[in-house]
């Protein structure tokens, strides 16, 4: 079974964050551990080296593949912020309509700056996403 390439790792958050060199991108980048810490309870921890991640769930699957996660996060990418809605970023295309400007792939919900989409949508998106992993994994904050 092939080893995980992101893992949980000791870095600091505020460094990575405070690195970010686009001004209007690392206030974002802050604004959103602002709110996923809210809807986690959990402090953000850095996973593999750029994804800031709130919380875990412990995952097994019937193909015995097992391990820890993240609940939700983001990473500030090169074109997009990626957030991680962990319970498919696809999976409420109600909301998604009142989003605003974004493209989503599997887990993934990309924009390019949080005054281009509806932040109080884009927080019932994650809170819900959040609700179901808790409903169908064992979770606990880390």
């Amino acid at each position: 079974m092939a080893e995980l390439k992101t893992t949980l790792t000791t870095r600091s958050v505020n460094r990575f964050l405070n690195a970010i060199a686009d001004e209007p991108t690392r206030n974002d980048c802050f604004t959103l551990v602002t709110l996923m810490k809210k809807i986690t309870k959990a402090e953000p921890r850095m996973w593999g080296t750029s994804v800031v991640g709130f919380g875990t769930y412990h995952y097994v699957y019937e193909s015995g593949c097992k391990g820890d996660w993240f609940l939700t996060g983001f990473s500030p990418r090169k074109q997009f912020l990626t957030i991680y809605l962990m319970a498919g970023a696809d999976s409420r295309t109600d909301l998604l309509k009142k989003l605003g400007k974004h493209k989503t792939g599997g887990a993934c919900l990309y924009i390019k700056r949080l005054d281009h989409i509806h932040l109080p949508t884009l927080r019932k998106l994650i809170q819900e996403s959040v609700t179901r992993l808790k409903r169908k994994w064992k979770s606990h904050a880390a």
